[in-house]
């Protein structure tokens, strides 16, 4: 008997400081780098109605100067710290992070504090990043294969109510509409210090750390947070069906999402693991049965949102299916796999293997994560996403339990109770030279 796995030790400190900015420090001496993060508590679904788009295009704006740190300024200075930089939009935070040899960790908190205490926000820079923006969704949406599937084309289909369902990117008519004033008024809403959290990771002493924090960010006045955002969801009473054409790729697509638990409850962790059980690559139910087996789709996997979401999420396949077969039969075939999981269940011989994988990949992401090229980046994003959805960055260390002590049973009764048609979406990306609805 395999003796049980040690329990994680991560080095995780916190503190809060008066303008309500929360702060996590992680020490690492093992090499000379810091890794610095920035998570602000806005993302896709939660901009407001009328602003779609606008947790992208700041995600560009922030980049374009502050009033000590000129245009590129910032990008210039890590740089030349020898570090990397980047950020993100997701659909609960933006977030934005550096990695530099460690006598860099003061000049980037600086830059930091610098933007979110006065970023320039003028008509030049809105007016550039619009551009950009709208040209980031020609290239990579509009003129690409499968563009946006399923990420952009399954929430209006899946789902009802506006946070969850708008097109994340951005309507053009919201970005073109958008004014200085609405552009600032963003701004001093959602980039307060008290709707973000700072995280230090790696080569430094966390009293000294702590010490920069409140030097650059305690003075930063805290903003009037607005109601959080409803992305709450009318039930569910029917299976919902789409079909977007495809222009430019050759193959039919087809993206199923069944709609999690919730956040933190049981069938929450068996979810997980049941997804890996359907989605564990060339070994997972759904690529053996559709490509390997009964060889209707050249490609299948999966994914789901499972700890950086905090409201509606969907575990989706994907299925990319060979032409002579119809949308409507392969969908019967997967239906075929739920249906063998929710009669007949799953040994402990296959689970305890998905298991070992969803621990493994976890702690690949602690390690690494963002193609690693970026130090620390997984260990950074999981402490942000506890802190700011559960209150506790503690859980890095704790919320694999959970996930591990999943028995088959547990998978079984899930699959019963979340696997229905009248819990899932149904996307069709039918390529315009097929001709009619497949």
């Amino acid at each position: 008997m395999n003796p049980a796995p040690k329990k994680l030790h991560i080095p995780v400190e916190h503190t809060t400081l008066a303008n309500g900015l929360r702060v996590v420090a992680s020490p690492d001496r093992s090499a000379p780098v810091v890794t610095v993060g920035v998570y602000y508590q806005i993302g896709f679904r939660l901009e407001p109605r009328g602003r779609s788009g606008f947790a992208h295009l700041f995600e560009h704006m922030m980049f374009q100067g502050s009033e000590n740190a000129g245009k590129m300024e910032h990008i210039r200075l890590v740089n030349s710290s020898g570090g990397l930089l980047n950020g993100t939009t997701n659909y609960d935070i933006t977030n934005y992070f550096e990695a530099v040899p460690s006598n860099a960790l003061e000049r980037v908190l600086w830059l930091e504090a610098d933007r979110m205490r006065a970023l320039k926000v003028d008509d030049e820079n809105l007016r550039n990043q619009r551009d950009v923006v709208k040209e980031e969704v020609r290239v990579n949406v509009m003129n690409q294969p499968y563009g946006g599937f399923p990420w952009l084309d399954l929430p209006p289909v899946a789902f009802r109510n506006w946070p969850n369902a708008h097109n994340f990117y951005g309507d053009f008519a919201d970005l073109d509409a958008a004014t200085l004033a609405d552009v600032q008024s963003f701004f001093r809403t959602y980039y307060a210090p008290n709707n973000a959290v700072l995280l230090m990771l790696g080569d430094f002493e966390p009293a000294e750390a702590f010490s920069l924090a409140k030097r650059y960010f305690e003075d930063i006045p805290a903003g009037a947070l607005p109601p959080r955002a409803d992305v709450t969801e009318p039930p569910q009473t029917e299976e919902r069906r789409g079909v977007v054409d495809e222009k430019l790729g050759p193959l039919p697509a087809i993206a199923i999402g069944y709609t999690l638990p919730p956040r933190e409850t049981p069938d929450w962790y068996a979810a997980a693991i049941l997804e890996r059980v359907l989605h564990g690559g060339r070994a997972g139910r759904v690529y053996r049965k559709l490509v390997l087996e009964e060889q209707i789709a050249v490609d299948a996997d999966g994914s789901a949102d499972v700890f950086d979401t905090n409201g509606p999420t969907q575990m989706v396949t994907r299925i990319f299916h060979k032409p002579e077969f119809t949308s409507e039969g392969t969908v019967a075939v997967y239906d075929e796999i739920i249906e063998e999981l929710q009669q007949k269940g799953i040994a402990l011989e296959e689970l305890d293997p998905v298991k070992v994988k969803f621990r493994s990949d976890y702690y690949s992401m602690l390690e690494g994560g963002m193609g690693s090229y970026m130090p620390r980046f997984g260990l950074m994003h999981y402490l942000a996403c506890f802190t700011l959805f559960d209150g506790d960055p503690n859980r890095v260390n704790t919320i694999l339990d959970g996930f591990l002590a999943v028995t088959p049973e547990q998978v079984q009764s899930v699959a019963k109770k979340y696997l229905l048609p009248r819990n899932r979406a149904v996307l069709v990306r039918r390529p315009v030279n097929l001709g009619g609805v497949q």
